[in-house]
């Protein structure tokens, strides 16, 4: 089995749900690209311009409000074929098979996914906006977490 990457669990939960917030705020897509570590994280969106701090701030709020609500945190999984009608694969590693793990946070998200998660949203603790930029059609935000243990 090829070596995976392994990610901070509470870290790696909140990018999938700042993911879906973003699609249900800006229809613009997930992220093209994340790096997830336990201190600090980003993700790199396909954009047009900065965010205002009004958005910020509303990004940072729903974001917290889907962790507060204690969703559940699971996996199933499913045919290539049949994740491929439902769901983008190429972000997936080589070798993940014919057999596509699908992480499901309550009702709010579904995502491909290899890396490991919380069981509940409640354990990732306060999600902090730390800031935004904007160049040539990238739009990158950087967050990080309360220092919950």
């Amino acid at each position: 089995m090829e070596e995976q990457k392994q990610r901070d669990p509470r870290m790696h939960s909140a990018e999938h749900i700042l993911n879906q917030t973003m699609v249900r705020m800006f229809n613009r897509g997930r992220s093209f690209s994340a790096h997830v570590e336990k201190k600090k994280s980003k993700c790199d969106y396909h954009f047009d311009r900065n965010l205002t701090d009004d958005e910020a701030k509303e990004i940072e709020k729903r974001v917290n409000d889907v962790i507060e609500s204690d969703m559940i945190v699971k996996e199933e999984f499913m045919d290539r074929d049949e994740a491929a009608k439902h769901f983008k694969l190429e972000r997936l590693p080589d070798g993940v098979g014919d057999r596509i793990r699908i992480i499901r946070i309550g009702e709010y998200d579904a995502c491909p996914c290899s890396g490991i998660h919380v069981k509940s949203t409640k354990e990732i603790g306060a999600f902090i906006f730390v800031s935004s930029s904007y160049d040539n059609g990238v739009l990158r935000l950087r967050f990080k977490l309360d220092q919950k243990e």
